[in-house]
């Protein structure tokens, strides 16, 4: 019995789409972990091709396929391969995947030397047509922000917050994710932790206290350190502070061409 292929008929409305896929795949997915070879995770996935205005619809069940190929091991290396893959199964002239997942990391307490893992959502968006293949990495990266303004006006203590840095980026070679981690945790006031005992708190409080920074100052020092890096073809920083005392929060971007 042969079935019918809807999706190959054809279209006459003459529309062309500019991404068909699927989305929200959770997937599990092993990424490069420079501490350990590699670190198996689970992500989310989003794969599209672009489609041409003749054809009636595109073949969800290939982008699952391409996948299955390659869930042991998503790497920023092998991303072009699996983009082209994608183009090349559903007969395309452009191909986008996205896939964000957990990446975690062992932290050491400053003081006790505690152990505890720390997540950070990062995300690999790629695409590829007619041979021209780009990819952003990214990554968010809780720190803590001291207000300048607050601690210069006060007699005692300055309002502090937890902040959210993402930083993305494009890359002539590879890129560890453990890299662009410690250039944002760097340049904060201080670092998040999972795992403090009390001297590490009296530590983590004081440096921070010592150290006040502005959203402004997070996103200029990050991007002055990233612009030192000739590996970088271009970036973003934003910053976001959970204000304390305020009902709203403090935000600033920055980004290079």
């Amino acid at each position: 019995m042969v079935l019918a292929d809807i999706q190959s008929a054809k279209d006459h409305r003459a529309i062309a789409i500019d991404k068909v896929g699927v989305k929200n795949i959770t997937y599990p997915v092993t990424v490069l972990d420079r501490a350990h070879g590699r670190q198996h995770t689970v992500a989310t996935v989003n794969m599209y091709v672009s489609l041409p205005h003749h054809f009636k619809g595109t073949h969800m069940s290939r982008f699952v396929e391409v996948l299955n190929e390659h869930r042991h091991g998503v790497t920023i290396q092998n991303f072009p391969a699996i983009l082209e893959k994608i183009r090349k199964k559903l007969d395309a002239v452009s191909a986008h995947m996205e896939i964000s997942f957990p990446y975690f990391l062992e932290k050491i307490a400053p003081v006790s030397h505690a152990a505890s893992i720390m997540s950070y959502p990062c995300s690999f968006r790629g695409s590829v047509q007619e041979g021209t293949y780009d990819l952003v990495v990214q990554v968010k990266v809780p720190v803590t922000s001291v207000c300048p303004c607050s601690k210069a006006i006060s007699v005692g203590g300055a309002h502090n917050q937890r902040s959210e840095v993402t930083l993305s980026v494009r890359f002539r070679e590879f890129v560890w994710i453990e890299d662009l981690v410690h250039v944002v945790e760097s340049r904060a006031s201080a670092e998040v932790y999972s795992l403090l005992k009390r001297a590490d708190e009296k530590y983590l409080t004081e440096r921070a206290y010592n150290n006040p920074k502005f959203v402004e100052d997070i996103v200029r020092d990050v991007a002055q350190a990233l612009l030192k890096d000739p590996n970088l073809t271009w970036f973003s920083v934003e910053a976001e502070n959970f204000e304390s005392i305020h009902n709203h929060n403090a935000y600033a971007y920055v980004e290079k061409y």
